[in-house]
């Protein structure tokens, strides 16, 4: 589906949530329940490449292909998680989104931390790979949807809401689409990013606090809530109890779906459900 349509989203009023597949199948199966769109997690694809997340060891291809997976699953447009943009420059950062943008992504998001050394960017240096991203965003004429991410929760910043507001003002001011700081958990702190931008906010859902209230994230003025890596930990726990329990000559299959719900699910072919 077009970037137009995943641009839409962000112009209701209406908060909408994302969740985020890490296959084909669980692509198909979260469009059959009704969402109206998705997004990758690269936490989830590393996992299921039995890698590190976070670590460096999942490449730009790794995620390219991934993320055209997830594309092509289902007619949804579909939202790319490529942390900081795999490269070390902003001509690298460019080159992903423009990459992103021929594997049919709706949008993607830019982070703001290096990898290497587990600290933010610069802001100056953070600036510099967003401008490449949207001009490579802009170049395509497509429409693509750009959110700029700040990742000051997951570093020992003394204030990381202060921090966090600085940064995503400046990312709108260089022409972010929707801005996302992942770790909100106090209505508080929601209130703050909220009132400190006019784009569209998102908010990292399920991780506690207010994150746990969608309803209450809307009356915030929250526009998106994605989900991250949490639906792949709940089936990766769910997987990890059941074959525990085989260990000790037991089935835990309480919780699992029926292959009538499976297959029903995927009776037809991507494309042919709207």
């Amino acid at each position: 589906m077009s970037a137009a349509t995943f641009r839409a989203l962000h112009e209701r009023r209406e908060l909408f949530v994302m969740p985020n597949p890490w296959d084909a199948g669980t692509a198909r199966l979260l469009a059959d329940l009704g969402f109206a769109a998705l997004a990758t997690s690269s936490a989830a694809l590393a996992w299921t490449l039995g890698r590190q997340d976070a670590s460096g060891a999942v490449s730009r291809a790794d995620a390219i292909a991934h993320a055209r997976t997830i594309a092509a699953a289902s007619p949804l447009p579909v939202n790319g998680d490529f942390e900081s943009g795999y490269g070390e420059t902003p001509a690298e950062v460019g080159e992903t989104i423009r990459q992103a943008i021929e594997a049919g992504l709706a949008g993607c998001s830019v982070e703001d931390m290096d990898q290497a050394n587990g600290d933010l960017y610069p802001l100056e240096e953070a600036l510099r790979r967003f401008d490449a991203a949207k001009e490579a965003a802009e170049k395509s004429g497509s429409g693509f949807v750009l959110t700029g991410r700040c990742e000051v929760f997951f570093t020992k910043n003394p204030d990381p809401l202060g921090e966090a507001v600085r940064r995503l003002k400046a990312y709108e001011a260089a022409g972010a689409d929707v801005v996302y700081v992942p770790g909100l958990t106090t209505e508080a702190e929601v209130r703050e990013i909220v009132g400190a931008v006019s784009v569209p906010v998102n908010v990292l859902g399920g991780i506690g606090g207010i994150s746990n209230d969608i309803d209450a994230l809307e009356k915030l003025g929250v526009r998106r809530v994605s989900i991250g890596s949490g639906l792949a930990k709940v089936a990766l726990g769910a997987f990890l109890d059941a074959a525990n329990a085989l260990t000790h000559r037991r089935f835990a299959y309480e919780k699992a779906a029926s292959s009538s719900t499976l297959n029903g699910a995927f009776s037809t072919a991507p494309g042919d459900d709207d």
